[in-house]
């Protein structure tokens, strides 16, 4: 069996919050190093209507320097997810229903 890829999994997160009614957009960042990969936009059926998501591939955890993007954005109000699986997704998906 074949390990799982990032990719896999950002194609899934993609597919499920469409499925959802949402839209997840890839993120360019000009100047800003070690911010997330997506955005995730979902319809006004939650107190959190975005989320920004960091990508990994299974068992892979964030540099140091993501970590401290991740808190920047987080002190600024900003929801911002970590996902290294499809039980990821599953779940920031089962949040935002």
């Amino acid at each position: 069996m074949k390990p799982i890829r990032e990719s896999q999994i950002e194609k899934y997160l993609v597919a499920q919050v469409k499925a959802l009614g949402g839209e997840c957009r890839k993120v360019r960042w000009i100047a800003r190093a070690n911010a997330p990969d997506r955005i995730a936009m979902f319809p006004p059926c939650s107190g959190v209507n975005t989320a920004w998501i960091e990508l990994k591939a299974p068992g892979k955890k964030p540099t140091s320097g993501q970590l401290r993007e991740h808190e920047r954005m987080r002190s600024m109000g900003e929801r911002v997810e970590v996902i290294d699986s499809f039980e990821g997704v599953d779940k920031l998906i089962g949040e935002m229903k």
